[in-house]
């Protein structure tokens, strides 16, 4: 397998977050945040209890602690699978109070709460261990067969020093030493023993095992040969990482360095400014064309225009050349912006099927870098390329922001013309109040504006029509869609 040149991870971490970038030749590639208040729960393991059992839906809702309960489909069920494939029903497996060892295998996203399975992986530096199972597993980006098959040998001729289970061999085990890996398996093995014991002192719900912090992360899952350097802006993030690496990747020793620069690293590299970047809506395509990415609760709609690009032959290689740019830029941003679910890319319509296949192979060759789980679909009828991409972390906008506070989320807002008409049905409909002698509308500077200019014959016909007198406060915090009627 060959590993990308030039590739440099920043790591910055402070007292409330740590951040991580991966460039490659001098581009962002990924980034991650984790906030020290608000670390993941991806990879932990729990002792938790079932709270409710939904036979309808083939589920389970389970206490592990968290703010909300988490979820437990039956097809994460171990029990529930069998050889024949019919599944045992997960009322016949759960039932409620029960104690059950579960790990979470997605970040609470939104408004649902973290996804669980039973069937525990713990992941090292060359290898998962699967405790409960018993295959050997090689991943797919070990392209050659050969090497495949070396590897399983080695492991399977480890195997008989270990307490069991099955194992899958980790993209970055290629090539790796005997030694390599059974000091892998000692490790797993360990671990696995320390969540056995844990569970059997430990009354639920409760965390058994937690997985490492994002810094740590970095020299277990991201390190690899083509790494350059690993900076690190906080020393006592540093010293941290040193220590795990001795213990754990001896390799990554010689790459980790401590940043003690006068910029700030992520100025110095210009990740702030890619990281502004990457929370617009609008992403400009070198050609001059742009893609605008608007992210939904259930999925992610990305739309391909060629703005002000016109070309320098005809329409169709204009679009053409716009398609393939964005194509290129949809897989970075998708990486950028951690962004999964349903994905819905909407090309600029080629007439040409030729052209229509280059730009889904354009696509699916920069996906190719991508290291999260992709399923892409062909264009649909409607011209549209549907894919999906594993969902297991928050996006970067859903970490860095909240809904807009004006707009609820909506991304638009009445105009002050709608909040003025809306104001005075609203007086009309507090009319029947026989005590009110005056209405007072508290509003922000622009509605109580238009009253007094675009609207005031309006107003001046309500005061006649319920007569009672209205007046006008401006309310100088008040967003343009919020307003308050005072009965006095």
């Amino acid at each position: 397998m060959s590993h990308a040149v030039n590739e440099e991870i920043l790591i910055s971490a402070t007292l409330q977050e740590t951040r991580v970038a991966i460039i490659q030749q001098g581009v962002v590639r990924q980034l991650h945040i984790e906030c020290d208040d608000h670390l993941g729960v991806v990879g932990n393991v729990y002792l938790g209890r079932v709270r409710r059992v939904l036979p309808g839906m083939q589920s389970a809702f389970i206490d592990i602690g968290l703010e909300r309960s988490a979820f437990l489909h039956a097809d994460d069920v171990l029990e529930s699978r069998s050889d024949v494939g019919i599944k045992t029903p997960i009322e016949k497996i759960l039932y409620e109070g029960q104690t059950i060892l579960v790990q979470v295998i997605k970040e609470p996203i939104g408004s649902k709460g973290a996804r669980l399975s039973t069937q525990i992986s713990i992941a090292g530096r060359l290898l998962v261990f699967l405790p409960q199972e018993s295959h050997i597993g090689v991943s797919q980006r070990i392209e050659s067969e050969a090497e495949r098959e070396l590897l399983r040998a080695k492991l399977q001729g480890l195997l008989h020093e270990s307490s069991g289970g099955g194992y899958i061999i980790r993209t970055m085990a290629e090539f790796s030493t005997e030694q390599d890996l059974r000091a892998d398996i000692e490790y797993l093995n360990r671990r696995w023993n320390e969540i056995q014991k844990q569970a059997k002192l430990s009354v639920s719900p409760q965390l058994l095992y937690q997985e490492l912090d994002i810094s740590l992360c970095v020299l277990r899952d991201f390190f690899n040969e083509g790494i350059t350097k690993i900076l690190v802006d906080s020393r006592e993030t540093y010293q941290r990482m040193v220590n795990f690496a001795r213990d754990f990747n001896e390799g990554a020793l010689l790459r980790l360095e401590h940043y003690v620069g006068e910029r700030m690293l992520f100025d110095l590299y210009g990740v702030e400014e890619e990281i502004e970047r990457a929370l617009l809506r609008r992403v400009n395509l070198k050609s001059g064309g742009y893609i605008i990415i608007d992210q939904t609760e259930a999925l992610v709609a990305i739309d391909v225009n060629t703005g002000g690009f016109v070309g320098s032959s005809n329409f169709d290689d204009t679009i053409f050349k716009t398609n393939m740019d964005a194509a290129q830029v949809i897989a970075s941003q998708l990486r950028l912006r951690n962004l999964g679910g349903i994905i819905v890319c909407d090309f600029i319509d080629m007439r040409s099927q030729a052209d229509r296949d280059a730009v889904l192979n354009e696509l699916k060759k920069y996906l190719a870098h991508d290291h999260t789980r992709i399923t892409v679909n062909g264009f649909s009828p409607l011209g549209l390329v549907e894919m999906t991409r594993k969902r297991t972390h928050e996006s970067l906008a859903r970490i860095l922001c909240e809904p807009c506070p004006t707009c609820s989320g909506r991304g638009e807002i009445r105009t002050t013309e709608a909040i003025c008409h809306k104001i005075m049905r609203d007086i009309m409909r507090e009319a029947s109040q026989p005590n009110a002698r005056e209405y007072r509308i508290l509003a922000s500077q622009g509605v109580v504006d238009l009253f007094l200019k675009g609207e005031s014959q309006s107003l001046t016909r309500l005061s006649n029509l319920i007569d009672r007198p209205i007046s006008l406060h401006v309310e100088s915090v008040y967003g343009q869609e919020r307003y308050d009627i005072i009965l006095i």
